[in-house]
């Protein structure tokens, strides 16, 4: 199950539904119920309906990836778009996965170098990070998408 914290956009969206019903109801005395705020939410945000804004920004699931898969998400906290070039299975919901990118990606954040990189592989848990982080704290590898 995906919790709020797993999903701050999701997170995002039903706090923005609460503060719509309540302003409704105190402006113009408009009573939602949550539900139909969330698929206003949703239509807000360019969505058809709350199931399709909820799918569009749930993180990927692993077990959906296989090699050749179109993948979009950060490496070292740079977006990227690319395609799984090698997959394993590790087991509880893990995988070893090579990500082929679009065009190369800079890991080094200073500005008088740069460290382009091409190809990657990470291990990635259920939720699509890797559990390896960064000095700061952020995932090396965070996917946002499967296509």
């Amino acid at each position: 199950m995906t919790t709020p914290s797993d999903c701050p956009r999701i997170a995002g969206y039903k706090a923005q539904a609460k503060r719509l019903r309540t302003c409704l109801l105190e402006t113009n005395g408009t009573a939602l119920s949550h539900s139909e705020a969330l698929e206003l939410v949703a239509r807000q945000h360019g969505a058809r309906d709350w199931n399709t804004l909820r799918a569009r920004n749930s993180p990927p699931d692993p077990a959906n990836l296989s090699v050749g898969s179109t993948v979009r998400g950060r490496y070292l906290r740079q977006p990227f778009t690319g395609h799984v070039h090698g997959l394993v299975q590790l087991g509880g919901g893990r995988c070893r996965i090579t990500l082929q990118f679009d065009a190369p990606v800079d890991v080094v954040t200073f500005d008088s170098f740069s460290a382009f990189r091409r190809r990657v592989t990470c291990i990635v848990g259920s939720d699509g990070t890797s559990p390896a982080k960064t000095s700061n704290g952020s995932p090396h590898l965070v996917l946002d998408a499967v296509e």
